[in-house]
C-alpha cells in the first residue's frame, strides 16, 4: 500500500487512509485531526469530500 500525500481525498464514511489534519471541501469548510483507520466524518449533517493539508 501506498502512503497518503498532501492532497490525497477521502469521502464521508471512508476508512482513513493515514493520520493528520483533513479540511471538508464544502462551504463553509473546517480542519479535522483524523487519524488512520478512523470513518471519514459527515460535515454540517452532510457527506463531503476531506483533503488531506498536513500529515501528523
Amino acid at each position: 500500500m501506498g502512503i497518503a500525500t498532501i492532497g490525497t481525498t477521502a469521502r464521508t464514511g471512508e476508512i482513513c487512509p493515514t493520520s493528520g489534519v483533513w479540511k471538508s471541501m464544502d462551504n463553509p469548510s473546517t480542519t479535522a485531526p483524523i487519524a488512520k483507520g478512523n470513518r471519514m466524518p459527515p460535515h454540517n449533517g452532510k457527506a463531503v469530500t476531506w483533503k488531506l493539508i498536513q500529515l501528523a
